[in-house]
């Protein structure tokens, strides 16, 4: 009745009313475990505790819902959960407009203020805010995904995960953009791409300046600074940072070329070479000198105009001082230095080594 605390902790400011109280506490200290579960490794501080952990053994569930079916284990679960029934949301984020039925939960959310992720992988440098996380990023290390396809190899650590592939075999998108008509198969993956729309980039390159709206842009961006290539060609020893480079490469070996033109018998591995390709059927010349009145249809054929402004020749001969623009320019040269002559007349035996001579020889022969 008088407040009175007379049991004090000497490591902390924790004060009680009863002895047997501070010597519970103490154990948080001591990290002292009296109390384990026969049944598992599980230890704790007091015999309370363990009476309620035993309830996952035993399946027992004594707090029973009277507006639902839900039960639980301990007397505070069933008051956290009477309060969704009421729609009170009694714990409140002090820092934004979030609120929840849990204290525990408040005290998660915090921490996405905070940055505080106090869960670290034993394995790896992987770290997380809750614990739940960190139980499923451990299957990524022992290789337990329980959660299988049904329709391919698919699996996964988590049932929301396998969810949303599901959706990717039946084609419907569920989650759609309120900024324009993209949709996705999964809230993840609409949450990242709202980002496109918002300008947030929370993923920083701690080597330079890069950065990005997701972790596995920003995984493939360091590679980068660290130079690996985990996608290795089986035919040769060509490897790549990203897998659809991998899989672009694998045709010059099968000699596959899916992208073919609808104006001409131009085929090509890759969508992009078919773009630039259509360029010569329509004209288009999207790249134009400020300089000039220089335009062309590839971006590498306007980076090396630039060059007769700036003067730069970053090819350099290696038998003498010659520099030029252009690779192919420097192939044409070190002819000179082996006596290649590759351009044959088909009237005559002239040769020569680069084709604009070839094709000034070949008026000696139209008159």
């Amino acid at each position: 009745h008088s407040g009175e605390k007379p049991f004090k902790c000497t490591e902390c400011d924790y004060s009680c009313t009863v002895s047997s109280c501070l010597k519970v506490h103490m154990r948080k200290h001591s990290g002292e475990k009296p109390y384990k579960c026969n049944a598992c490794n599980y230890s704790c501080t007091m015999s309370s505790s363990l009476k309620l952990h035993m309830r996952t053994h035993s399946g027992e569930k004594p707090y029973k819902c009277n507006e639902c079916d839900y039960s639980c284990t301990r007397f505070g679960l069933l008051k956290e959960h009477i309060l969704r029934h009421k729609g009170v949301k009694p714990y409140k984020c002090s820092e934004c407009d979030y609120s929840c039925t849990k204290s525990t939960r408040l005290k998660v959310h915090m921490r996405t203020h905070s940055g505080e992720k106090p869960y670290k992988c034993s394995q790896c440098d992987y770290r997380c805010a809750i614990y739940s996380n960190l139980k499923l990023h451990m299957r990524t290390h022992s290789l337990d995904r329980p959660y299988k396809c049904t329709k391919c190899d698919y699996s996964s650590a988590r049932l929301g995960n396998l969810k949303e592939h599901i959706l990717r075999h039946s084609g419907v998108k569920l989650f759609k953009c309120t900024e324009c008509d993209c949709s996705c198969t999964s809230s993840s993956t609409l949450k990242i791409h709202m980002r496109t729309h918002s300008g947030v980039k929370p993923y920083k390159c701690t080597e330079c300046d890069y950065s990005c709206i997701s972790s596995s842009a920003l995984k493939v961006h360091i590679r980068i600074h660290s130079g690996e290539k985990p996608y290795k060609c089986t035919e040769c020893d060509f490897s790549f940072t990203l897998s659809s480079g991998l899989k672009v490469h694998m045709r010059t070996h099968s000699g596959e070329k899916p992208f073919k033109c609808t104006e001409c018998d131009y085929s090509c591995p890759v969508s992009s070479c078919l773009k630039v390709h259509m360029r010569k059927h329509s004209g288009e010349k999207p790249f134009k000198c400020n300089e000039c009145n220089f335009s062309c249809a590839t971006s590498q054929r306007f980076k090396e105009h630039l060059r007769s402004h700036s003067g730069e020749k970053p090819y350099k001969c290696s038998e003498c001082e010659y520099t030029c623009t252009t690779y192919s320019g420097l192939k044409i040269h070190r002819r000179l230095h082996s006596g290649e002559k590759l351009y044959l007349c088909n009237e005559c035996d002239y040769n020569c080594r680069t084709l604009p001579r070839l094709s000034v020889h070949m008026r000696t022969h139209s008159g």
